[in-house]
């Protein structure tokens, strides 16, 4: 069971918070990766749909289609610059990945900050619901993860800033665009940072094999989900401050499940108990 913290924080009114004024010092302001390119046509379309700054479009000689058209359009009327290059020239801008024909130069990725989360939260009238991933490597499991979040309602994602990924240009292929709709924080300190989203509140679980059956969570209260590692997990110091444990209950000879498929079976448990 939770420790009993502040009953009636649980019991408030969906959409408003604890009147005590946040000061979450291990909070990273608004920071930019180094990267500033996205490939790939869907996560172009999103970019381009955005209010992010577009320096300018490459797309490959030769490539026509509804994606493309609609991509060309977009730039235009953003009155964006467009390049028209061969394919060897899109391979060397991103190292060979696979761009569908389409890089965009952009403005850096932003990260956003605690108090943003909050008023995504407070925007729809919703209890928080806030994704913090301990030490995520895969840039396409954050990609899958960030898809879902934006398919589930999640009102953000805090990633710590050291031994994670952060935001890429692989992230936001494998996001399709989601990147440009879900607030990701970058922290310093994650174990404080949980330490103080409590005291506002939040109430944290992790995934452990002898927790509870996640289909049995009580998911009508601010919540942090925290997904741990690809390989080892929750940390030990994250995981001592989860106010309860979860099980996804499996038939077959794995033992575990890959960091954005359990993410996803939990993000939808939560969207499943706040319809």
């Amino acid at each position: 069971m939770p420790r009993n913290r502040k009953e009636q924080q649980r019991n408030r009114p969906a959409g408003k918070r604890p009147a005590k004024k946040r000061d979450l010092q291990h909070e990273q302001p608004a920071q930019q990766e180094e990267r500033d390119l996205v490939m790939g046509r869907m996560p172009a379309i999103e970019v381009l749909k955005s209010e992010r700054d577009i320096n300018k479009v490459f797309l490959q000689e030769g490539l026509s289609g509804s994606k493309m058209n609609e991509i060309h359009k977009l730039a235009k009327e953003r009155q964006v610059q467009i390049s028209y290059v061969p394919k060897s020239k899109l391979d060397q801008l991103v190292d060979g990945a696979n761009h569908q024909g389409v890089v965009i130069g952009t403005a850096a990725y932003q990260y956003a900050t605690i108090d943003d989360l909050f008023a995504a939260a407070a925007e729809k009238e919703e209890d928080p619901f806030f994704l913090i991933l301990d030490g995520v490597e895969d840039p396409h499991n954050l990609g899958s993860i960030m898809r879902t979040a934006d398919a589930s309602g999640v009102h953000g994602i805090i990633i710590p800033k050291r031994r994670a990924v952060g935001l890429t240009a692989t992230v936001a292929k494998a996001s399709t665009g989601a990147i440009e709709h879900v607030p990701v924080v970058r922290v310093t300190n994650l174990v404080q940072t949980i330490k103080e989203l409590k005291n506002h509140g939040l109430w944290f679980y992790g995934t452990d094999m002898k927790g509870q059956d996640y289909r049995k969570w009580d998911t009508k209260l601010p919540i942090g989900l925290v997904i741990g590692n690809e390989g080892q997990g929750i940390s030990r110091l994250v995981k001592e401050q989860m106010d309860g444990m979860l099980t996804i209950p499996m038939t077959g000879h794995v033992q575990s499940l890959n960091a954005s498929v359990a993410a996803s079976l939990l993000m939808y448990e939560v969207y499943r108990g706040r319809e």
